[in-house]
């Protein structure tokens, strides 16, 4: 007899996504981390693949002005799932001193995939040592999670720990452009200074400002947690204090400067507040929208590209910018890099499904053999000897 297939193959799977494992899923959070995931993929095929003559186009710098959404919502989400994931486990009974460990050990694992997805691509790209300590989205990602148990550790109540998380995010913006410009710094070893501001070569993303995205994230992530079924309310209130940051930063950003050193678009906190005010917005807008059309939010292409947005992320990046793409790097059109994107992305897709299959064959065939142990009259038997 043929094995039933679960319904919705996604909700049964072993979940990994770019910011862990632990707290119980919403579906329109995945589904806006797979919004995150499109977004991802069309920064980086648009970044490599296009040539050189169309980057000077309008709509290839809209787009690439898009594509810098991806990361933030990624990191964003992280703090969101750390702090649903503390409190879930908190609800089955675990010690505070517990619940931060898990955390910090999570934050420990993401750190140490940075260093293993770099050396992937050194074992298959090449680049030596100096590419193995490139400072990537993982790495921000699991020194900021760090930073962020570390304040949920400190904190002994949901009040205190907001007030740390708030403070947190306005220091890591505010203080990223005398950061990038501090004469201090020039004595740090390359490979740590990387993780403070960009160098050459060595950085994708630094602490300053990007950590600021996952403070701010864990930061909503307490309101979602405070307003456990209310997220109608909860949702509602969130979106208005999304377009209020939005509207005051993008206000911010006309007078003068404070700084004697910024870049609007790299390390200025207004941008930094723009975007993190539409991120914010984000999540009650995708909540609406699971409301509106709640079948399509939970089984959804989008919500598992969301789901499985690690794995995503762990495959895509060297295809798109490795030796396996080579022929295309910066030979394309913009429309013909939009059609590339888009038939690669499908691609994607299935290589996700196929996995996802997997993942759920496996964890059946396990299922079956635990069961059948412990429904064998041999295995209650006491052994002689």
């Amino acid at each position: 007899m043929a094995r039933p297939k679960p319904e919705g193959d996604a909700e049964r799977l072993p979940h990994q996504s770019l910011e862990g494992r632990g707290g119980p899923r919403r579906a329109y959070l995945d589904w806006l981390r797979g919004i995150g995931v499109l977004i991802m993929i069309e920064a980086h095929t648009l970044d490599s693949w296009t040539r050189l003559a169309d980057r000077e186009r309008a709509s290839y710098k809209w787009a690439i002005v898009l594509g810098g959404f991806g990361a933030p919502i990624f990191l964003f989400l992280a703090g969101v799932a750390l702090v649903l994931a503390a409190n879930a486990r908190r609800r089955r009974g675990l010690s505070e001193s517990e619940v931060s460990r898990r955390a910090e050990q999570r934050a420990w694992q993401v750190f140490g995939l940075a260093f293993l997805f770099r050396l992937q691509s050194v074992v298959i790209s090449g680049g030596g040592l100096r590419a193995l300590l490139k400072v990537d989205i993982l790495n921000i990602m699991g020194v900021s999670m760090l930073g962020a148990a570390w304040l949920w550790r400190l904190g002994r109540r949901s009040s205190i720990r907001a007030v740390l998380l708030v403070s947190a995010t306005l220091v890591v913006a505010l203080l990223a452009p005398p950061i990038r410009s501090a004469s201090w710094l020039d004595g740090l070893p390359d490979a740590v200074e990387a993780y403070i501001r960009p160098l050459p070569g060595r950085t994708t993303f630094t602490f300053f400002p990007w950590a600021g995205f996952l403070f701010g994230g864990a930061v909503t992530g307490l309101w979602i947690e405070r307003q456990r079924g209310r997220e109608g309310l909860s949702n509602g209130i969130l979106l208005l204090v999304g377009i209020i940051v939005v509207t005051t930063a993008y206000g911010a950003s006309f007078p003068p400067p404070i700084y004697a050193v910024s870049s609007f678009w790299t390390s200025s906190p207004t941008f930094f507040f723009i975007r993190l005010g539409i991120i914010t917005s984000l999540v009650p807008l995708a909540y609406l929208w699971s409301r509106i059309v709640p079948g399509e939010t939970a089984t959804s292409p989008i919500r598992v590209m969301g789901v499985e947005s690690l794995f995503v992320y762990w495959i895509h990046v060297e295809m798109v910018y490795g030796v396996l793409s080579t022929p295309l790097h910066r030979r394309l059109t913009f429309e013909a890099a939009l059609a590339a994107m888009t038939a690669f992305t499908c691609f994607l897709y299935v290589l996700v499904k196929l996995k996802q299959r997997w993942s759920w064959r496996r964890a059946a065939e396990k299922s079956t053999q635990f069961t059948s142990y412990r429904a064998s009259p041999a295995s209650n038997r006491p052994q002689s000897g």
